[in-house]
């Protein structure tokens, strides 16, 4: 029943999410807009598949991506509170959003300028991964790296009008509905091509979980692994980023949730649970975000840290 639970949850949310909203759809309507028995000019067509369908697939993608990075974090860096921003790729998207928005008044849009910084700091980090042998010292230069990006948006913010300010604020709250149905088919695909490149390193990541002599014994270069699956995460991070926002805590919380739930380390079962379980979170997150009275929308920041809060106080309880 535990294995089942998150595929049982996964389409009950999923189709939740396509009912729920300013304008409650009943299922059979729903059914009828999916299934293409309703006509296209009907307000609930266009509700449906140009607004909270995006979302939809939009939070799931993101809830698999990021629980995917924070996984392959945790296990490169045999730390469970490790998480998909440690190494400042969420820094980076911030950095690039802040100089679009805060510096240059807009004239670069934030989706582009946030991508950019984002890759900058994985290529960054992936040269930082071939010159370091140990690990700690490329999580400290991840943690170095935020703190200089942080401190570099700190003087554009006080530089900033209002108004920009205003915008990367709202930018930084994280949202699911930036991804519009033109942009989801790309979105998609980079996210899809990046998970099944690291579907193809799970022997890797068991391998690192063992240490690196058992890994080398295996036929794995630790050094180099370690590379291909902190550019996979990277870039799981970068693209998410950039569109939707620096999301937190579903990276860190996802793959707890699989590991408490299903008991094993083993990444050919632990992979895609913490996938799902990371697409559950964030559904869960869009639909709590509407669930506000009044036609409101909460930001997705401010609903994951009440998932993910507690997951962390749990694990630190039981480790004692």
């Amino acid at each position: 029943m535990k294995f089942l639970l998150p595929f049982l949850l996964l389409p009950l949310l999923a189709l939740t999410a396509l009912c729920l909203g300013d304008v409650p759809t009943p299922l059979s309507e729903v059914w009828h807009v999916l299934t293409g028995q309703a006509s296209p000019d009907n307000l609930a067509s266009f509700i449906i598949l140009q607004v909270r369908l995006p979302q939809m697939l939009t939070a799931l993608l993101c809830g698999c991506s990021l629980a995917a990075a924070g996984l392959v974090m945790q296990t490169v860096f045999s730390n469970p509170l490790a998480d998909p921003s440690l190494l400042g790729v969420n820094a980076g998207a911030g950095l690039g959003a802040a100089i679009a928005m805060l510096l240059l008044g807009g004239s670069l849009t934030a989706g582009a300028a946030s991508c950019l910084g984002a890759f900058a700091i994985v290529l960054l980090l992936m040269s930082l991964s071939a010159l370091f042998r140990s690990n700690l010292h490329l999580l400290v230069a991840g943690v170095m790296i935020s703190f200089a990006a942080s401190a570099l948006i700190s003087i554009f913010s006080f530089f900033a009008t209002s108004e920009g300010l205003q915008t990367y604020v709202a930018w930084g709250m994280g949202d699911f509905g930036s991804v519009t149905l033109e942009r989801l088919p790309l979105f998609a695909t980079l996210l899809l091509g990046l998970l099944a490149l690291l579907f193809l390193q799970t022997k890797a990541l068991n391998a690192l979980l063992l240490g690196a002599d058992y890994a080398r014994n295996l036929g794995i270069r630790p050094k180099r692994a370690r590379t291909l699956l902190l550019f996979t995460a990277g870039a799981l991070c970068a693209v998410v980023t950039a569109l939707c926002g620096p999301i937190a805590f579903i990276g860190l919380a996802a793959p707890q949730v699989a590991r408490l739930v299903h008991q094993t380390a083993n990444h050919h079962t632990l992979l895609p649970m913490s996938l799902l379980w990371g697409a559950n979170m964030a559904l869960l997150a869009l639909l709590l975000g509407h669930a506000v009275p009044g036609g409101l929308t909460l930001p997705v920041n401010a609903i994951t840290p009440l998932m993910g809060v507690p997951v962390v106080m749990m694990l630190l309880t039981r480790r004692g």
